[in-house]
């Protein structure tokens, strides 16, 4: 299928003419879009960024389990959330067996080396199956994942059925041309026969190897992947045994010429004991090439702190060398490669997403590598499994949940969980020949129509922005917060907000400085950065509030930006562990000698209590606030500072009619809202006013007065009498 030239971008997304993006034309300082824009509330975009994020990232944050965000609710249960949230659990499947390091092209396998393989291979129920079909059979089709060890398992069979000689037959042996190259006695192997639609392997050339082998009385086994190529043949399922097996097997056959078995054999569990040697075997993670390698380190342990060191730093260094031969191989198509690059993007979320968008990525390189060719995508291609088989990748059909209920969803995610991290890290910084493609990828994923492929952008080029912070910054990050348009800026302040999470060096100095940038594109995505991290990070609650306010003393913010800097400081109050020390910062900025200043804390502290979700101030202060006499203080001089501003009234009212709709569902809100209103009363305004809005509260869905508004009003009796 050939693809058709991309429609032309809007004008703040012209591609540049070059390799690499040109530099955004800088806007005036201080001038924001004419137009109004649609803007997304901060409470929305953050509930989207931890629905979408992927779990690696998020985990990294203490304050984050679950769907718990510093101690409140950011799943599906409030809000709006469009598209699909990703959360749950994983299948890990196990690959392993032993290693086939050597490849012999044609010819005799030395003998030599099928002795060896046979002393450390551990034979599994699978085998025995395979072993008895061969014998009765000849010809035996041994299929398995990729990198499963079906080739190790191979020679083990011919080794047990005591063949004279095994032969390794030409990697450009045929299906029409099997027979005619099975000229000799004994055992014989094709490894990873390659099969295609115009090239299946049938039942008739089977036939044909049988008759020959049973003149030359030999036997052969052909090892391919799980393929739908297979016409007519019903393959062998090659199922290797588990890796810890593997590794006790290469550990007794090391110390097997000991004199003492009984010492071997407690060393050898002494070895598989170690910290190091579970967390390499766990579940899902090691292929058997890898496995024989760590089995060659454990059996060198010798108790060091520098062997130990080399055993925990093995898997890593697994990950990375597998990484680089998928990225490196010259035989892995293209196609391939762009999934594989995909799939490290959307690890743990739909198959479908991986693979749709892997398609557009791999049009990107075939322009890189072929401008004068028109790009072409397959419009059929490899089945799922074998697509996630070569990725190392396990596939599962959950239910997700949604805003709009439970749906099905096959998702993919990585056996070995570093995976994604490093296969982004390698292809940014060991193949920078890929970066105007890859740059461009993202930049059409954070212009998506969905908010998980956006915020899965967000996140991938916060891991590239962590191999290398300043081709991130000036390739994409600053591009997209100088936007005139809204979507973007929000996707380099996701970026920059995970980017942090992963420690990505000087992300926090960039963010304050961008906080009084004389760009107000700049402006506005540290600002709300440092909103969507707080939650995350609590221990930046202070550094953050500071920036902030610091930007407010500037006292010359637009409109949108004011807006923005008073829904990012609520945020900061959403910080379950920090509201107590939020709050009373909250309340030394009243007395700062900047109106912007103050406008701002008494504006954040309105926005953070008109929040009925699960988790919000309200339902904190009934939890823990009102029991620290410090927090119930400041609370209270907030609330009432805010009723008696003139500029905050309103907006003070509407919130406290939210903590009354709370109150009536939740007996402890309630009873601390009966204890918080007579500290809200000081003057006879204060009085007439809460009066006249509890006398005229009535519920949201239009029913009956509320009986908690009569019970408050009986409490502000005894204040009635006040004098102002």
């Amino acid at each position: 299928m050939t693809v058709p030239p991309p429609p032309a971008p809007a004008p703040d997304d012209v591609p540049p003419k070059g390799p690499y993006p040109a530099p955004t034309p800088a806007l005036e300082p201080d001038t924001e879009p004419e137009e109004q824009e649609q803007t997304q509330e901060a409470r929305a975009a953050q509930r989207e960024l931890f629905a979408h994020t992927p779990g690696f990232i998020l985990g990294s944050a203490a304050s984050f389990g679950g769907s718990l965000v510093g101690g409140a609710q950011h799943g599906v249960s409030g809000g709006e959330v469009a598209g699909d949230v990703f959360m749950g659990g994983k299948t890990e499947i196990h690959h392993y067996g032993p290693s086939a390091s050597t490849t012999y092209a044609s010819g005799e396998i030395p003998r030599e080396r099928l002795d060896a393989l046979a002393a450390v291979f551990v034979e599994s129920p699978a085998f025995e199956t395979a072993l008895k079909r061969l014998r009765e059979e000849r010809v035996l089709v041994l299929a398995g994942a990729h990198a499963s060890g079906r080739y190790a398992a191979a020679l083990a069979l011919l080794h047990r059925l005591n063949v004279p000689s095994v032969h390794a037959l030409p990697s450009e042996t045929g299906p029409a041309t099997l027979a005619a190259h099975l000229v000799h006695p004994g055992g014989h192997v094709l490894r990873d026969l390659p099969l295609s639609r115009n090239r299946p392997l049938r039942d008739t050339h089977l036939y044909a190897a049988r008759d020959q082998l049973a003149k030359v009385d030999g036997h052969l086994v052909v090892t391919v992947e799980n393929s739908p190529f297979l016409l007519g043949i019903s393959p062998t399922t090659w199922e290797p045994p588990e890796a810890a097996a593997v590794v006790r097997a290469h550990l007794c056959a090391r110390r097997s010429g000991g004199t003492d078995a009984a010492d071997a054999a407690d060393d050898v569990e002494r070895l598989l004991a170690l910290g190091p040697v579970g967390d390499f075997l766990a579940p899902g993670r090691p292929h058997p090439a890898e496995v024989a390698e760590f089995a060659e380190a454990l059996a060198g342990y010798d108790g060091s702190e520098r062997a130990a060191a080399r055993l925990a730093d093995f898997g890593q260094t697994a990950v990375e060398k597998q990484c680089r031969s998928w990225l490196s191989d010259p035989d892995t198509e293209l196609r391939d490669k762009a999934f594989l690059i995909s799939l490290a993007v959307f690890d743990q979320a739909p198959y479908v997403l991986a693979a749709e968008l892997a398609d557009q990525l791999f049009v990107h390189f075939q322009r890189l590598q072929h401008p004068e060719q028109p790009p072409e995508i397959p419009v059929f291609g490899p089945a799922p499994t074998a697509r996630l088989d070569l990725a190392r990748a396990d596939g599962e059909l959950r239910q997700e949940p949604t805003d709009w209920g439970p749906v099905p969803q096959y998702t993919a995610r990585f056996r070995e969980e570093r995976t994604p991290r490093v296969l982004l890290t390698e292809v940014w910084n060991g193949h920078p020949s890929a970066r105007p493609a890859l740059i461009a990828w993202l930049k059409e994923l954070a212009r998506d129509g969905r908010p998980v492929v956006r915020t899965r952008a967000a996140a991938a080029t916060a891991m590239l922005a962590l191999a290398d912070l300043p081709s991130a910054v000036a390739l994409l990050i600053d591009g997209w917060a100088v936007s005139k348009t809204f979507g973007p800026r929000v996707t380099a302040a996701n970026t920059l907000t995970l980017a942090q999470l992963l420690d990505a060096p000087v992300v926090l100095r960039l963010l304050t400085q961008w906080c009084t940038d004389s760009h107000w594109a700049r402006r506005w995505t540290a600002i709300r950065a440092f909103g969507l991290l707080t939650p995350l990070r609590p221990d930046l609650a202070g550094p953050a509030l500071s920036a902030l306010a610091a930007r407010a003393r500037a006292d010359n913010s637009s409109p949108a930006e004011a807006t923005n800097l008073i829904e990012s400081t609520a945020l900061l109050l959403s910080v379950g562990l920090r509201r107590g020390e939020m709050l009373s910062e909250l309340v030394r900025l009243l007395h700062h000698d900047t109106p912007a200043v103050r406008a701002l804390a008494l504006g954040a502290f309105v926005r953070a209590c008109d929040n009925a979700e699960e988790g919000a101030l309200v339902e904190w202060y009934a939890d823990t606030g009102m029991y620290e006499a410090d927090s119930a203080r400041d609370l209270a001089t907030l609330w009432r500072t805010a009723l008696g501003d003139r500029a905050h009234t309103r907006g003070a009212l509407n919130a406290l009619h939210t903590w009354v709709y709370v109150a009536e569902r939740r007996p402890d809100a309630a009873q601390a809202l009966e204890l918080l209103l007579p500290a809200l009363v000081v003057t006879a305004d204060d009085h007439k006013r809460l009066s006249h809005e509890l006398r005229t509260l009535r519920p949201l869905d239009g029913g009956p007065r509320p009986p908690l508004a009569d019970r408050l009003l009986t409490l502000l009796h005894p204040t009635a009498a006040a004098t102002p």
